[in-house]
C-alpha cells in the first residue's frame, strides 16, 4: 500500500477563463478551492493556524513576501472563499468578512476616522448603528450630523464641509426610507468623504452601491445572504485601497473574524440567495399591494408601490421593492387579524 496519503494529488495549475462569467455562475463557482482531495463541496477549515515547508517560508509569510495562511483570525481558507465569492457578485475588488453585521458596520467606520473628523449619516438606520454613530464614536472626539434621507438641500448643506465618511442605509431598516446613493456619493467626494452604504435591505441581488458612486459596501451577511437564521455574519466590500491599506490593519489587530464554519455556511448560501431573493421580493410586493385596499391600514410603505414617496430614486437605483414591509395599522390586533384570514 502507497505510503502518501490516500487519494492527494497536486492540482496542476490551470489557466483563469478569459470570458466573462455569469453572475448566477460565479454564486455557484467563485472562490472555490479544492485542495488536493478533489472534494465536491467546498472544505471546511476549522484549523487555528498553518504549517510553513521551512523557516525561511515562515519569514517570507510573516513579512508578506509570499502568500500563505497563517492564523484564522487573520485570514482562512474557507473564509476566502466566501468573501471572493461574494466580491463578485457584488462587483467589488476586495472583501473582508466579520463575525456579524454591526462588527462590520463599526469597523467600517472606525478604520477611517481619528480625534477631530466629522461624519454624516442618514437619520434613518438601525438602531445599533445610531448608537456607534451618536454615541460610541463621539467619545473617540468625533463628531457628527444626521441628514434626513431624501431632502436634498439638507444634503447639499451637510456636504459642504470637510467629512471623512458618510454613512448611508437605504432602504432604511425598518422605516423603508431612500437614500440617493448616486447624488449623496457625488457631493460626498467633493469634501473628500468615503461613502459607505449599508445594503443590508436591498442585498446584492438588487441594489448595486458601487455602481451607483459608493466606496464601500457593508451587509449583515445573517440577512438575505443567509436568510435562513442559521449563522451571524458581516461583510465589506470595496476597492484594494481601503480593504488593504485601511480596514485590514485595523481588523488583524482587533479580531472582528468570522469564524470558518459561518463562512461554510454563508459560501453554499450563496448559490441560493438569488433565487430566495426574488420570490420573497415577490411575495411582499403582492402583500403589500393587497394591505393598501385594507380599511384596517393607515399607510404601507414599501419601495416596490407606486404611492412610495421616493419611487423615481427607488427605479433608479433598485431592481425590485424588497423583502420587507413597513405598517401603520388602526391597532396591531387588527392587523394579525387581517393577515391571519388571507
Amino acid at each position: 500500500m502507497s505510503k502518501e496519503v490516500w487519494g492527494y494529488h497536486e492540482h496542476p495549475k490551470r489557466r483563469e477563463p478569459d470570458w466573462e462569467i455569469n453572475p448566477q455562475t460565479a454564486a455557484v463557482r467563485e472562490g472555490l478551492a479544492r485542495s488536493g482531495f478533489g472534494e465536491t463541496s467546498e472544505a471546511l477549515y476549522l484549523n487555528s493556524g498553518f504549517t510553513y515547508a521551512n523557516s525561511q517560508e515562515a519569514v517570507d509569510s510573516f513579512t508578506d513576501e509570499t502568500d500563505h495562511f497563517l492564523y484564522s483570525r487573520f485570514h482562512n481558507p474557507t473564509v476566502a472563499m466566501f468573501e471572493k465569492r461574494l466580491a463578485a457578485i457584488e462587483g467589488a475588488e476586495h472583501c473582508v468578512a466579520t463575525g456579524s453585521g454591526m462588527a462590520a458596520m463599526f469597523v467600517s467606520l472606525a478604520c477611517l476616522v481619528e480625534a477631530g473628523d466629522h461624519i454624516v449619516a442618514s437619520a434613518a438606520m438601525f438602531s445599533s448603528c445610531h448608537v456607534v454613530i451618536t454615541e460610541i464614536l463621539p467619545k473617540w472626539g468625533i463628531t457628527y450630523e444626521l441628514v434626513k434621507a431624501n431632502d436634498k438641500a439638507a444634503w447639499e448643506k451637510a456636504l459642504t464641509k470637510p467629512t471623512k465618511a458618510v454613512f448611508i442605509e437605504t432602504p432604511s431598516n425598518p422605516l423603508l426610507e431612500i437614500v440617493y446613493i448616486r447624488f449623496v456619493s457625488d457631493l460626498a467626494h467633493k469634501v473628500g468623504a468615503t461613502v459607505i452604504v449599508d445594503n443590508v435591505m436591498a442585498s446584492p441581488v438588487l441594489q448595486k452601491p458601487l455602481e451607483l458612486g459608493a466606496d464601500v459596501v457593508m451587509y449583515s451577511a445573517t440577512k438575505h445572504i443567509d436568510g435562513q437564521g442559521r449563522v451571524l455574519a458581516g461583510a465589506l466590500l470595496g476597492s484594494f485601497e481601503y480593504i488593504y491599506e485601511k480596514l485590514i490593519p485595523f481588523t488583524r489587530h482587533t479580531g472582528p473574524s468570522l469564524s470558518a464554519f459561518n463562512a461554510w455556511v454563508l459560501v453554499k448560501s450563496l448559490e441560493t440567495m438569488e433565487l430566495r431573493v426574488t420570490r420573497m421580493c415577490e411575495n411582499a410586493q403582492k402583500l403589500a399591494e393587497f394591505l393598501e385596499t385594507r380599511k384596517e391600514i393607515k399607510s404601507v410603505r414599501y419601495p416596490g408601490l407606486a404611492s412610495h414617496p421616493d419611487r423615481e430614486v427607488i427605479k433608479k437605483q433598485m431592481k425590485a421593492g424588497g423583502t420587507t414591509i413597513g405598517i401603520v395599522a388602526l391597532s396591531i390586533s387588527l392587523i394579525i387579524l387581517v393577515i391571519a384570514n388571507h
